[in-house]
């Protein structure tokens, strides 16, 4: 079997080399990651200028192919053309810090298994619940488990599928119960910081996310604040197919 990791952290990140350490036996792993942190670039593709690679060694001493771009540059590039041959499998993470709900749209990590995804890659996001990469080797454990889990049950030379996880930052991460969950929602991120650079000028940072809006049972808010990984399977289609028929009373052309 064939492993392609990757992550939005960067190269250098301690969520990446706990999970390519904790997955190492299970195939033939090829590592390719940004940079630099690409922490909220969802899934942006990078037009305007080359990428180019390098090769160098990560946190723990693992290879990795290094793009000056975003992570779905990463995927993209490798199963484009990097790569000698297709991957089985993509894993994306650990990410330092949760994706939960709306977090998702803007996640780098989740847009990297998303591109797998795209590709007809079976795909697996990872991240922790809170940020510092507090007990990390445990969440890789618990990674590991999951994806031996679901390769047990579920073939990969079929349709593909994308699962998001986010893992409590315990010791016991990988004793704690999994469940299936959908995604929650926050409210509206709180607003801009506004500040004043050298030269006197006003610059702006972006405020840190709202608190979770829709987080009762069943979402994946509420399985982490149980102390459970939360399993989100998740899918592209953002058509609003309930909407269709109304949308097309509304944008009927008038009878000549």
């Amino acid at each position: 079997m064939r492993i392609l990791i990757a992550n939005d952290d960067g190269y250098l990140a301690t969520g990446l080399a706990a999970l390519v350490q904790a997955c190492e036996g299970l195939g033939e792993i090829t590592v390719f990651a940004p940079e630099q942190n690409a922490s909220g670039t969802s899934n942006a593709l990078t037009l305007g200028r080359p990428l180019n690679i390098f090769q160098a060694r990560g946190a723990r001493g693992h290879a990795v192919h290094v793009v000056n771009g975003t992570p779905s540059d990463c995927v993209h590039l490798a199963l484009t053309g990097v790569m000698s041959q297709r991957p089985d499998l993509v894993l994306s993470g650990i990410n330092n810090g949760a994706n939960m709900g709306d977090d998702t749209l803007y996640s780098g990590t989740v847009a990297a298994a998303m591109e797998g995804y795209l590709f007809g890659v079976p795909a697996i996001a990872f991240s922790q619940a809170e940020k510092g990469w507090g007990e990390i080797d445990a969440a890789a454990a618990t990674a590991r488990a999951i994806v031996e889990q679901v390769l047990s049950q579920v073939r990969l030379d079929g349709a593909p599928w994308l699962l998001n996880v986010n893992i409590p930052n315990r010791a016991d991460a990988l004793q704690l119960p999994r469940v299936v969950t959908r995604l929650g929602r926050r409210h509206a991120s709180e607003p801009v910081i506004r500040q004043t650079n050298p030269r006197g000028e006003p610059i702006y940072w972006i405020g840190p996310a709202g608190d979770a809006r829709e987080c009762g049972e069943g979402t994946d808010f509420h399985a982490v604040a149980q102390g459970r990984v939360s399993i989100t399977p998740l899918q592209v289609d953002l058509t609003d197919h309930a909407a269709l028929g109304l949308w097309a009373a509304r944008t009927a052309q008038p009878a000549a």
